[in-house]
């Protein structure tokens, strides 16, 4: 508990730098190209395409299907979309403390924060993905309705879920490099192993094999947007997943405060 209100209070002291550095951080990664904040377009446009293409087009699982009346290029965009954003906190959110070990080693900036504002960057891209997203639903057809009023509870999920991810596991990543190569080897995996691609709900397995797959964050998160944009489902009405999401949220905040409370005075030494 001591170390989780050192952790608030650094937040709290530092919560203008932090969206200047959210800020600067957006502008890190889409600086020193000639499309520049393009970029945070085209590559989900790309990916998107890709699989509709493929699952579409080429292998025809989704033609002609229709999900809760909405078409198969709206049923995967809606899960799709959170997704590049927990890949992103996946495996820059990992290795935060080694890109700005210099607010570390020269500044003696807060670790704790450091993960924080690299996820309120990606959030804030997020956001405007989301944002082109509805308009791509309105063009189809389907306006916005009263089930968006939760879109940003599953966004701070999402958020709160993925710094604590990075929390914990970037401190690792400086105490080991293999740690952050198994990352990079399990991001895909997780991808295919969530509810991006299917729905989990409907899936024909046994039912400890979904309960597993029900305990996945990932799938939560996936599950949520879709239940937004597609299902109509308002998130108290399936009280199970939402405490499978919980618990999960639990270990991995456990997780982080553990891994801070252990190796932030090394950290400095170790960058």
């Amino acid at each position: 508990m001591r170390t989780l209100l050192k952790i608030i209070k650094q937040h709290i002291t530092w919560r203008h730098q932090l969206l200047k550095l959210a800020r600067a951080d957006i502008i890190k990664t889409y600086s020193g190209s000639a499309l520049g904040w393009a970029w945070a377009i085209i590559k989900p446009a790309v990916t998107i395409f890709v699989f509709w293409f493929a699952f579409d087009v080429g292998l025809k699982l989704g033609r002609g299907s229709s999900y809760n009346g909405y078409p198969f290029i709206l049923w995967f965009m809606a899960a799709m979309m959170p997704w590049f954003f927990m890949e992103e906190m996946f495996t820059q959110g990992a290795n935060s403390l080694r890109q700005y070990n210099y607010l570390v080693t020269k500044m003696r900036f807060p670790i704790a924060t450091i993960p924080t504002f690299v996820g309120l960057s990606k959030i804030l891209v997020h956001i405007a993905l989301m944002g082109i997203t509805i308009v791509f639903f309105l063009c189809y057809g389907f306006p916005p309705d009263r089930y968006l009023l939760q879109l940003p509870i599953y966004m701070l999920c999402m958020l709160f879920f993925f710094i604590a991810w990075a929390q914990f596991a970037s401190m690792l990543t400086c105490m080991s490099k293999d740690f952050f190569n198994l990352i990079g080897a399990a991001v895909q995996a997780l991808f295919w192993l969530s509810g991006i691609l299917y729905d989990v709900h409907t899936m024909t397995v046994p039912g400890w094999l979904k309960t597993i797959l029900l305990f996945n964050p990932i799938t939560f998160v996936a599950s949520g947007y879709r239940n937004t944009f597609i299902y109509k489902v308002w998130i108290w009405e399936e009280p199970r997943v939402l405490v499978y999401f919980l618990i999960m949220l639990t270990l991995m905040a456990a997780f982080a405060l553990w891994a801070y409370r252990k190796l932030y005075k090394e950290i400095p030494d170790v960058l």
